[in-house]
């Protein structure tokens, strides 16, 4: 057994009478309850099974590496959607999103993606499902939600800080298009020293899809695959950043 498995071993031992203050609004703790060996198609994890005082939700950390201590660790949250992950659903990028996360966290020294129960943007499957509805009538996907009573996202990130905390990850490098995980991770306590892009090819399904989160909820997406110039005066680039105002989307 290696080093960096028994010292996630040994988070087990250490979290069996764990009960702290919590993080965020709804306080929520969690607690290392077991670790595992996971060959995936991804390549070789090893999976942590996180409990948490809020509900029955039971998040998962695919570990790569020894990331216990380490600064800068490449990390990835992934939010549940059975319909993608499971499904092969061409409505949305969630089962790219995964298999290209792991993938990229397996090529590098070390990794982390945590896998999120947070189905729908927060909302459940149920009123997903109730949402795809509405996007059949034409509305798109923050359209849906607000006539569904929700918010354009409902899912807070204050586990994923508290799974952070819990496999004492010093700071982290986020794999991440989307401006408000940086943010709520900060806001959180985790130390976000950068970001790393995470772009999926858009299909003919899930274009209008990612163009509503470029547009509606401020990810760093670009549908049209244009190259981006660098001038002086721009604010950083990187790649997967929607093209600035002045450029037009091509037509179609």
């Amino acid at each position: 057994m290696t080093d960096s498995m028994n010292a996630l071993l040994g988070l087990v031992a250490r979290d069996r009478e764990h009960d702290c203050d919590g993080v965020g609004d709804v306080n929520v703790c969690v607690r290392v309850v077991g670790v595992a060996e996971l060959p995936t198609r991804a390549g070789h994890f090893r999976i942590v099974a996180f409990w948490n005082n809020r509900d029955a939700k039971e998040h998962i950390a695919m570990v790569h590496g020894d990331v216990i201590g380490a600064s800068n660790v490449p990390t990835r949250l992934h939010s549940e959607c059975v319909t993608g992950d499971v499904m092969g659903s061409l409505r949305c990028d969630c089962r790219d999103q995964l298999l290209e996360g792991l993938k990229k966290i397996q090529s590098m020294d070390r990794g982390i993606l945590l896998y999120l129960r947070q189905e729908g943007r927060g909302i459940g499957l149920i009123n997903k499902i109730r949402a795809y509805a509405l996007q059949d009538q034409g509305l798109d996907t923050v359209e849906a939600n607000l006539a569904l009573g929700f918010r354009d996202d409902e899912r807070d990130y204050a586990v994923a800080a508290h799974m952070l905390r819990s496999l004492n990850v010093r700071s982290i490098e986020l794999i991440t298009n989307n401006p408000n995980k940086v943010q709520q991770l900060t806001q959180y306590g985790v130390s976000v020293a950068g970001r790393i892009p995470h772009v999926i090819p858009p299909n003919d399904h899930n274009r209008f899809y990612l163009e509503t989160k470029a547009k509606r909820s401020g990810h760093f997406i670009d549908t049209w695959g244009k190259p981006h110039l660098v001038e002086q005066s721009d604010p950083v680039v990187v790649d997967g950043m929607a093209p600035p105002e002045s450029e037009p989307a091509p037509a179609g």
